[in-house]
């Protein structure tokens, strides 16, 4: 995507915050390809559409922010508070979201083919369609959260599941393991066992072995 494509669109709300309002509008209007807003508040903002690729937005507050059909390929939001935003249709290929937050973030046919995600709170979110091949998910909260449909391909997936966590079409390949959440307890699942929770709720997941090392 060329400099001049990005900087023909602006956002149809700019954030609350004069100071991340300015920084956007230097951005838009500069040569530079990412966007570098590290620790900025983008609440109150509509990015959808928006071609944030290769940006910079760790730690970034991007609470009920719109970002729907926008593309932040291979950007970071390391740590970056995403709660509730609207992710639906976007590009988060190779995308960093290590500890960010993602509770109740809607993030239904996004891409996030070789995200990595790691210690993130993605409670109560909804994944339905999204494609999350060859991504990473370790020690991922994925209680309560909705993966109807959702895409794997030899994904890692040490993650936290309750019984309110959906998984009814969630197909492809995974690497275990992951915990089973009660009342008052938790349990590992892995291999036939965790491959049986899902496939029995709906969904058609392989769990594969852990791969040994290579033979020389």
């Amino acid at each position: 995507m060329s400099a001049g494509t990005r900087n023909s669109w602006t956002p149809s709300e700019y954030p609350d915050y004069p100071a991340t309002a300015r920084r956007l509008e230097e951005w838009l209007a500069s040569a530079s390809d990412g966007l570098e807003a590290i620790g900025f508040d983008f609440r109150g903002a509509d990015l959808s559409r928006g071609v944030f690729r290769e940006s910079i937005l760790i730690e970034a507050s991007l609470q009920n922010v719109n970002l729907s059909g926008s593309s932040l390929y291979r950007s970071n939001l390391e740590a970056a508070d995403l709660t509730r935003a609207n992710l639906s249709g976007a590009d988060l290929v190779r995308v960093n979201l290590d500890d960010a937050v993602l509770r109740s973030a809607r993030l239904d046919r996004a891409d996030m083919t070789k995200a990595s995600l790691y210690g993130v709170d993605a409670s109560e979110a909804s994944f339905r369609g999204t494609r999350i091949m060859g991504a990473s998910f370790l020690e991922v909260d994925l209680r309560g959260a909705d993966l109807s449909g959702a895409i794997l391909s030899e994904n890692s997936f040490r993650v936290k599941l309750d019984e309110n966590t959906i998984v009814s079409g969630l197909n492809g390949t995974i690497f275990g393991p992951a915990d089973l959440f009660g009342v008052n307890s938790h349990h590992a699942l892995q291999g036939d066992d965790l491959q049986h929770w899902i496939n029995d709720r709906g969904g058609q997941v392989e769990v594969l072995r852990p791969r040994g090392p290579r033979s020389t």
